[in-house]
């Protein structure tokens, strides 16, 4: 659940800290309050755009902080899987704003605003004016058919994802195999000459690195050459050498060693020198003959070198690639050359992947239709609670011209408001407000099904009232025992069912005007109803109607 927020330097906010409670909170002020800003950070923390005109003036920098508690395990392994692992059961997510740009960050660490978004995804669910504007859409509409019939269809649309794959592997395939006998003839021609080069150079694994090593050896044997020779002079039996003088050293001492224990020691060691020396000699010698090349070793190795880079330009990188490359084209080639049989296997996987789709899509099609009868009645009932009186709500099936990934359903959510009235889409007859019940009513329906632990209703109460108004506050309560829900509401009703009640105000000092937000206890709930249903003026009557209303509220969730 959403356990705290931060935030600071955003429009009329200096800076506040709200800890927010489980079950229903609930938001009020009076209009231009700031209300609105409150929800916009925490849509802001999530990755929503901005300007920089939400910052406030002066402010070089604006910042919201979400502290979430993560108690379920299938929330947790879903953040894990984007390694994100919470500390201490808790996860923050923070923004920072800036002129041009933004910093987010989970649990310290800096992220890409993607990844923001996805860890938003599992932790919270804003419901606003657009949320249920996308209600109209049949995309949003199927998405919430299948969150509700999720266990029942989770394998038929695995089946149909995979299978579709399979599907449009062989289409695509099937679509680029279709070229005139002219093409096919120039084609092969080329893979000839292609894998004709290839082989004709008779390239060896590791030749290319065993050439460009002898080249460099070569181009540089000059200058070792000088230096080895030189080194060679200095070391060899040549008088005055290193090795000449170890020889005479040791002839001077072997008179010594016949005479003294360490004078012998001695003697030994400078013997032991000067073999190292002569082994040494003989490896420099042998070092100075391999350097020895004629013009025509040296013109065959960069040829070669070059017949090799040359192929690496046109074919790969690597003679490996290269191989791999002619052994693509010979497969090719093999396939042109048998044309016909090649079109007919292809054919034969293309009608036998769209067989599997068109069963895997059909089973899936059928699931659908069962499962939205028993969400279509759950809707039903749900709107009646919300003062739908005389409601029919059902869902229609159609097909899409093509299959997806997703199957071929094309639905509607069809609704009658009234009595004789046909069923018609809901874009055609539903109102903003009536719009929001709806989205109100499903949620309440998918409160067990939704694994997202924090529901944000903001607009909820757009365009109703009265009675209408004290059904959509139970149903509100209702979310609120499963779920942790935040809500912005300006109805007494559904303020009275509060759990928690936070108060938006404004303020003016020296000068300057603040929003500021604060937890209220039960005698300031009560008088903020009481503000609610009175207005300017509260009496008496007024603030005893506010305690009656609040009662009532906590009766009826059973407390």
């Amino acid at each position: 659940m959403l356990q705290n927020l931060h935030v600071k330097n955003l429009a009329l906010i200096d800076e506040v800290e709200i800890d927010f409670q489980k079950g229903l909170n609930i938001l009020t002020g009076e209009t231009g309050a700031g209300k609105s800003i409150i929800l916009g950070s925490v849509s802001l923390a999530l990755g929503a755009r901005y300007t920089t005109d939400i910052l406030r003036k002066g402010a070089r920098y604006g910042f919201v902080e979400l502290t979430f508690t993560v108690e379920n395990e299938k929330q947790e392994e879903k953040l894990k899987k984007l390694d994100i692992f919470p500390e201490e059961g808790t996860v923050v997510l923070s923004r920072r704003l800036m002129e041009g740009r933004s910093t987010s960050k989970i649990n310290g660490e800096t992220v890409p605003i993607s990844l923001l978004k996805e860890a938003a995804a599992i932790l919270i669910d804003i419901h606003g004016q657009h949320e249920h504007q996308s209600l109209l859409y049949k995309k949003r509409q199927l998405e919430l058919l299948d969150a509700f019939a999720s266990e029942k269809i989770l394998e038929a649309k695995e089946k149909v994802r995979s299978s579709f794959q399979e599907y449009r592997k062989w289409k695509k395939e099937l679509e680029e195999a279709d070229q005139d006998e002219a093409e096919r003839a120039k084609e092969a021609s080329f893979l000839e000459f292609e894998i004709g080069e290839i082989e004709d150079a008779g390239l060896r694994d590791g030749e290319d690195e065993e050439l460009e090593e002898s080249y460099r050896r070569m181009v540089n044997s000059k200058r070792i050459v000088e230096g080895v020779s030189e080194a060679h002079g200095y070391t060899s039996g040549e008088a005055g050498s290193a090795s000449d003088c170890l020889s005479r050293a040791a002839r001077c001492l072997a008179e010594a060693a016949g005479l003294d224990e360490d004078a012998r020691q001695l003697y030994e060691q400078l013997l032991e020198v000067d073999s190292l020396l002569n082994d040494f000699n003989r490896e420099l010698a042998d070092y100075e003959k391999s350097l020895e090349f004629s013009d025509e070793d040296f013109a065959e190795t960069e040829n070669r070198l070059n017949e090799i880079n040359r192929l690496k330009t046109k074919y790969g990188s690597t003679i490996e690639e290269i191989r791999a490359y002619c052994e693509e084209k010979k497969s090719r080639l093999l396939v042109l050359n048998d044309y016909d049989r090649y079109l007919e296997e292809l054919k034969e996987k293309y009608e036998r992947s769209l067989k599997h789709l068109e069963k895997n899509t059909t089973v899936l099609t059928r699931l659908r239709k069962e499962q939205s009868l028993l969400f279509a009645d759950r809707i039903t009932e749900g709107l009646r609670d919300l003062n739908f009186a005389d409601v029919r709500f059902q869902i229609d099936f159609s097909g899409l011209p093509e299959y997806t990934s997703n199957g071929k359903d094309d639905i509607a959510y069809m609704i009658s408001m009234n009595p004789g009235e046909p069923l018609k889409p809901l874009a055609e007859v539903a109102s903003g407000g009536e719009l929001s019940r709806i989205m109100l009513a499903i949620k309440t329906v998918m409160a067990d099904r939704d694994e997202i632990p924090t529901l944000i209703f903001d607009e909820i109460d757009v365009g109703i009232s009265g009675r209408t108004a004290q059904k959509v506050s139970e149903k509100m309560a209702v979310i609120g025992k499963t779920h942790q829900v935040i809500c912005i509401t300006h109805l007494a009703q559904i303020a009275a069912q509060a759990d928690a009640h936070y108060l938006i105000e404004k303020t003016v000092e020296e000068g300057t005007t603040h929003t500021g937000i604060r937890q209220l206890s039960e005698e300031e709930s009560i008088e903020e109803l009481a503000r609610i249903l009175g207005g300017a003026k509260i009496t008496d009557a007024v603030l005893e109607n506010a305690r009656e209303m609040k009662e009532l509220a906590r009766g009826g969730r059973g407390e």
